[in-house]
């Protein structure tokens, strides 16, 4: 009995392997397809725009506009590393970086929306629901105090698109050159790119690069997704561990937890929805939830860094800058927020108070949803529009 079901094991072994290996080949090809996705946006917008981009986007100048856009736009898509994705393609089209860094901000938020549906699951037992509401609503309430602070500096003195394009012209040197791992990158891109470009010339201007750029948001969708779910399926078990592990080590422990399981699955929305229902269950408390979605936050700006490396020539720099800015704007939020004791309570203060408020009303947890991520931003979208 022993002896089969040894046996059993070993002979299992080979193919769990060869299954392993199969889905790393798949995210590898799949990372490839995402850096093409966004390497077909940047070039249909060019085809689109020409030099008329910032014509184009003279909507947008309006920084609590791209706010608002960010926010709704990964609300309704569920997935930040979609949208800031999309913001490199459009930065490396011409899109001016100034209007995409309100957008990247409005992701931060757009994207928490997930592990809120998350706790709305507990709301049958009142205890539960209340500790997982708070798990979920600190990210929020983080998110909209990070806008808070920096959003304001930003518009007047922008020291994240500045800190951006000296970082970014360290690496990439003014745009005139890339280094060698993004010259890499770009020659394997470009000639399907060209390819593409080529073939969508049938079409009459601008349907060229309209075309160009669907294919590109489709493509990153597609690869985003069953990135995602590949690595879910290959790390999830692993990043459970590693949460069970470091959370308890205190603060620092927790935010390197919640950055690496966060660039491991690709999905912040993934991490923290992890820890919604263990926070509900008392497994862990909201004070040490708190680092562990700061870490997150960090993590999910993997994939925009990842996306700029799908840009070469005069566009490098742009879609580098805007990746290094949604880098730095979360690093800040992390060591301004947390690093002050007074406002690193805020958040906390803040979820604690609508947890124990929503468990009371469930219908208020509901309205929050559909109020803060949907109808508040539309209603502002509007007037902004207007005036």
């Amino acid at each position: 009995m022993n002896e089969s079901l040894t046996q059993r094991i070993e002979e299992s072994q080979p193919a769990w392997h060869r299954s392993a290996l199969l889905r790393w080949v798949s995210v590898l090809v799949l990372v490839y397809v995402l850096i093409l996705a966004v390497g077909f946006i940047g070039a249909g917008f060019k085809a689109v725009a020409g030099e008329r981009a910032e014509e184009l986007f003279a909507f947008a100048t309006n920084p609590f506009l791209g706010l608002l856009v960010g926010i709704i736009a990964t609300a309704l898509i569920q997935s930040s590393s979609t949208v800031t994705s999309i913001i490199v393609g459009l930065v490396a089209g011409g899109m001016p970086v100034v209007i995409a860094v309100p957008m990247v901000m409005g992701a931060n938020v757009g994207t928490t929306i997930t592990n809120t549906l998350v706790s709305l699951g507990h709301v049958a037992e009142k205890r539960e629901f209340r500790r997982a509401f708070a798990a979920a609503t600190i990210h929020d309430f983080f998110n909209l105090l990070s806008i808070v602070i920096f959003l304001p500096l930003e518009i007047l003195f922008h020291p994240l698109e500045r800190l951006g394009l000296f970082i970014g012209n360290l690496l990439v040197g003014g745009g005139s050159y890339a280094p060698t791992h993004l010259n890499v990158v770009s020659g394997a891109t470009k000639p399907v790119i060209k390819l593409f470009a080529g073939w969508t010339h049938v079409l009459p201007h601008p349907f060229d690069g309209l075309l160009t750029i669907i294919v590109g948001v489709i493509l990153i969708f597609i690869s985003i997704s069953l990135i995602s779910k590949l690595l879910k399926a290959l790390m999830v078990g692993r990043a459970r561990e590693i949460m069970h592990f470091a959370i308890g080590r205190g603060p620092l422990a927790g935010i390197a937890a919640g950055t690496g399981i966060t660039v491991l699955v690709q999905s912040s929305s993934t991490t923290t929805s992890l820890i919604v229902p263990l926070a509900g269950a008392g497994v862990f408390r909201l004070a040490q939830v708190y680092p562990f979605t700061l870490g997150a936050n960090i993590g999910t700006t993997v994939t925009a860094l990842l996306a700029a490396t799908a840009v070469s020539g005069a566009e490098a720099l742009p879609a580098l800058q805007i990746a290094l800015v949604h880098l730095i704007y979360n690093l800040f939020g992390v060591v301004v927020i947390y690093g002050i004791p007074w406002l690193s309570r805020l958040p906390l203060l803040g979820a604690e108070r609508l947890a124990a408020i929503a468990s009371e009303r469930k219908a208020l947890a509901f309205a929050y949803v559909v109020g803060v991520f949907f109808l508040i931003p539309a209603m502002f979208l509007g007037i902004t529009t207007l005036y």
